[in-house]
């Protein structure tokens, strides 16, 4: 079996298992359990809580006592386990706290899924700007199967979309154990500084000005991300209880009609190495911060009758506004960390997007939303809520015009040989 192929199977699965219920637990939260939007909001948070130590901590892991691919499995394993008890729980309290330790264990993997793909890729001797893409896009492709699975059977308001995210979960962990070794680069225990001895040399990437800025811009769109994925299959949900809606294919099967974002992801990953090179990392990211404007403008308009078109655009659009700032930043980070220290630096991007990113983006919507747009019998504005979003979206593209300052490298070498590695001048 080829390595590309190996990689695609990890991919799959990798994000077949957030996508068994990270687009329908608000379903899940508000239909079923009716539990206030506020906690919800918690519940979203844990993902980012997670996400502002673990990454790193096991990156530092992974860069300097274990193997990737093997810490790789292990988290997965947990993770299943704790899935499995998540139909059991019976209170918001309970459920933060569950959710939390599952996202302890998942949001970690999101790193070292790349770490691994990379080095494997790099042993081949493949450039990761154009070998990672057509990888990466098997983990949309397996986040829309999980949502289409889901909705298909009808599991969109129940527990059971825990169990299919379980049974991935235990598959991955298994699998993990068969992956190329991917062993630590940084094995040096004794000696040098305090920084060298902890594995904390990724975070030399914030000494430099131009890195702080990109990194303080991933926390920003963190935020972003993390509002659809809270909120649009519930906000399609709550058209049934509109009679000119209840009977629409969008509100019958909203994860299927939410999975047209995943499937726009599939398409512009494959463009993500030309837009690098032709517009640079400056432009590419504009473009992501746009698109959420695009993103959340279009909701506020759209419904499921005569404005379906409006919703099926947000979600093309939700690719370009993704992929433009995940992958590429990752692509990005690589190119600038040193390879002792790859794992933990993009666990430190990881920490910046989905954890205070995620933090921000969904405990501050979730009061907000609760205090402005929710109405005395809980029903929400939802044209209200989008165009907020949207604006919000907006300033964060006029500051990164203003404030982020990295011009595009003009043609020649590979981009990994034509950016500057930061670390290598900083430590």
């Amino acid at each position: 079996m080829s390595i590309k192929l190996r990689l695609i199977i990890m991919s799959f699965l990798q994000f077949f298992i957030w996508g068994s219920w990270l687009i329908t637990i608000g379903a899940y939260w508000f239909q079923t359990k009716h539990w206030s939007g506020a906690q919800f909001g918690a519940i979203f948070s844990t993902m980012g809580i997670a996400a502002i130590f673990m990454p790193s901590l096991m990156g530092i892991v992974a860069d300097k006592y274990v193997r990737a691919e093997r810490l790789y499995g292990v988290l997965h394993l947990l993770g299943g386990v704790v899935l499995c008890t998540v139909p059991f729980v019976d209170s918001p309290t309970t459920m933060f706290w569950v959710m939390l330790v599952n996202m302890c264990c998942y949001m970690p993997t999101l790193a070292l899924t790349i770490a691994v793909a990379y080095a494997a890729l790099k042993r081949q001797g493949l450039d990761v700007q154009q070998a990672y893409p057509p990888v990466r896009v098997w983990g949309t492709v397996g986040f829309v199967v999980a949502l289409w699975t889901v909705s298909l059977l009808h599991f969109e308001t129940s527990a059971r979309q825990f169990y299919v995210a379980a049974g991935a979960a235990f598959v991955l962990s298994f699998y993990a154990f068969t992956l190329p070794a991917c062993p630590p680069q940084n094995t040096r225990r004794t000696g040098g500084s305090l920084t060298e001895v902890l594995g904390l040399q990724s975070f030399a990437l914030l000494r430099n000005p131009r890195m702080a800025v990109f990194f303080l811009f991933a926390l920003l769109l963190g935020g972003a991300q993390q509002l659809t994925n809270a909120y649009g299959d519930t906000f399609l949900h709550d058209f049934a209880g509109q009679s000119a809606f209840k009977d629409t294919v969008a509100v019958r099967y909203p994860a299927i009609i939410m999975s047209i974002s995943q499937i726009s992801e599939t398409l512009f990953i494959l463009v993500i190495p030309f837009f690098l090179s032709r517009f640079g990392i400056k432009r590419v990211m504009l473009f992501s911060s746009l698109a959420w404007v695009a993103r959340f403008g279009l909701f506020a308009f759209g419904d499921p009758g005569a404005g379906l078109w409006m919703i099926v655009l947000s979600c093309i659009v939700y690719g370009m506004a993704f992929d433009f700032f995940n992958i590429s930043g990752s692509l990005y980070v690589e190119t600038q960390a040193d390879p002792t220290t790859r794992a933990s630096a993009q666990g430190l991007f990881m920490m910046m997007t989905n954890g205070f990113g995620a933090v921000l983006g969904s405990s501050v919507s979730g009061v907000v939303i609760e205090r402005f747009f929710t109405q005395p019998g809980g029903a929400k504005d939802w044209p209200g809520i989008w165009l907020s979003f949207a604006s919000y979206a907006l300033l964060i593209a006029v500051l990164f015009v203003v404030l982020f300052k990295h011009e595009q490298p003009a043609p020649g070498p590979p981009a990994e040989a034509r950016l500057e590695p930061v670390l290598s001048k900083s430590v």
